[in-house]
């Protein structure tokens, strides 16, 4: 059986990145600063328009406390980014589609919290300075992104990226019920908004999938 760290550096070898691979990836990174872009502008849209929305009825809101997650939801999430892109930067066959998958659930996510005007439920918690990595995280999250959650689309995606890998398919997947049971009980986000984001991300993955096949194969081999 081939040593691991043979097996890895082979990876990260000039042969690996041919001119197709590397295209592929610029492509990637193309498409990851486009969705950037959407997120905040339709971010910034949300925000204002959830002001003026009224709050909804919820069954799990109305019954749940509300529990100050800040250290989870702000400084835990990043930490969570953080060493999710590490890890797909280890991996170089998973990061042209990898990268393509994350930047469609950053496009379809923002499509998304725009189609419905939901209010911020009252009482929530509110990210604020003292909150570890506030400045950082306000910059791509906003009051009244809503629909559909985040916190809990973000580790379900990479999820179904490392499902191969049974530790880390385990994590994110931990990752996935520890950020959406934080968002509930922190009253960020609505029931609706937890509950249908792997459904949502399940379908992201084979759109990705369909349109980028050749990463699949790359990904999948």
């Amino acid at each position: 059986m081939e040593n691991p760290l043979r097996r890895m550096y082979r990876a990260h070898s000039p042969r690996f990145w041919t001119p197709a691979r590397l295209r592929s990836l610029y492509l990637s990174f193309v498409l990851m600063a486009l969705a950037i872009v959407i997120q905040v502008a339709a971010g910034h849209y949300s925000a204002a328009q959830a002001r003026f929305a009224p709050p909804e009825s919820d069954l799990f809101l109305d019954n749940l406390p509300i529990v100050n997650l800040g250290f989870l939801l702000v400084g835990g999430a990043i930490a969570m980014w953080a060493f999710a892109c590490i890890l797909l930067s280890t991996r170089p066959k998973y990061l042209p589609f990898g990268i393509k998958a994350l930047a469609l659930l950053i496009i379809f996510r923002a499509f998304f919290m725009n189609l419905t005007r939901e209010g911020i439920y009252p009482g929530g918690f509110v990210p604020t300075n003292e909150n570890y990595g506030f400045s950082l995280y306000h910059l791509l999250t906003f009051q009244g992104n809503l629909f559909f959650s985040g916190h809990t689309a973000f580790p379900f995606l990479m999820a179904l990226i490392f499902w191969s890998e049974k530790i880390w398919r385990r994590v994110f997947l931990a990752l996935t019920f520890v950020f959406g049971a934080g968002v509930l009980l922190a009253h960020v986000h609505y029931s609706i908004d937890v509950f249908s984001a792997p459904f949502i991300v399940y379908g992201i993955f084979h759109i990705t999938r369909k349109l980028f096949p050749e990463d699949y194969r790359l990904f999948n081999s």
